[in-house]
């Protein structure tokens, strides 16, 4: 892959990550390069779809087929009051644009389901799940398993939150948590269960934090490791993850 050389607007632009040895041009250079789906343009998508904007990440997909509404915005800092129905794939487009108008962004205002997850999927490199219905984290962490592709995880409830990451080869979502224990049709919907909006923010931050390391390859990705945030507590705490038997993420 043959990596493109920054303008002088973008070195300036870039400079905090230019400055440093872990990330430098080579870095900058790869994250220019990089392809990130998000699905999910909501509380965990704003902070991601904004820092990941600002990082210069070259192509971001943006998959939400939901509108916002006054509800949202306790949590959702990407859109505003006067989005309010709009499509959030829309609202977010121009915030991002605005932060970064050198990047590509691709709107999906659509759900991702069993016939489109493989061809989407497919065309990025990593793939940043901020979706709160269960059905949906399956079919994402299903289809990255199936097309080795990297994916990072985030899910926040109340005043607490979790984020781990998944290449190919390692433990996956369906070797931590019990898809038979999410409740009536695996929703888990925040607006239901409640959530303390800057939880949000900590998790989408760290999600974005792991996409940024993947692209360059720097540092230590929460892979086969759980991080989980309690703000109540004011502590986070660390997983080490095993591969269940049998599970496709170990067969693959």
């Amino acid at each position: 892959m043959t990596l493109r050389k920054l303008t002088k607007e973008e070195s300036t632009r870039y400079r905090g990550h230019l400055s440093l040895c872990e990330i430098d041009l080579a870095g900058q250079q790869a994250i220019a390069n990089g392809r990130v789906l998000i699905v999910g343009a909501g509380g965990l998508g704003s902070p991601v779809a904004l820092y990941l904007a600002a990082a210069g990440v070259g192509t971001i997909g943006l998959l939400d087929a939901d509108t916002v509404s006054l509800s949202n915005l306790q949590r959702q800092i990407i859109h505003t009051t006067a989005d309010i129905g709009r499509l959030k794939v829309d609202s977010a487009a121009e915030k991002m644009a605005a932060i970064n108008p050198d990047i590509e962004i691709v709107k999906m205002p659509l759900m991702l389901d069993g016939d489109n997850a493989t061809g989407i999927i497919g065309e990025y490199d990593i793939t940043v799940d901020c979706t709160d219905n269960l059905a949906t984290r399956l079919l994402i962490n299903d289809t990255c398993v199936m097309t080795g592709k990297k994916m990072v995880f985030g899910a926040v409830s109340r005043f607490s939150g979790q984020v781990f990451s998944h290449v190919k080869g390692s433990a996956c979502y369906r070797c931590i948590f019990d898809p038979t224990s999410a409740g009536p049709d695996g929703e888990l919907p925040c607006a239901v269960s409640g959530v303390m909006n800057t939880v949000v923010g900590v998790i989408g931050s760290l999600q974005a934090t792991e996409v940024v390391k993947l692209l360059v390859g720097t540092g230590d990705a929460l892979i086969n490791r759980l991080l989980t945030f309690d703000a109540m507590t004011m502590t986070f705490n660390t997983f080490r993850l095993n591969q269940v038997e049998g599970c496709k993420c170990k067969l693959g």
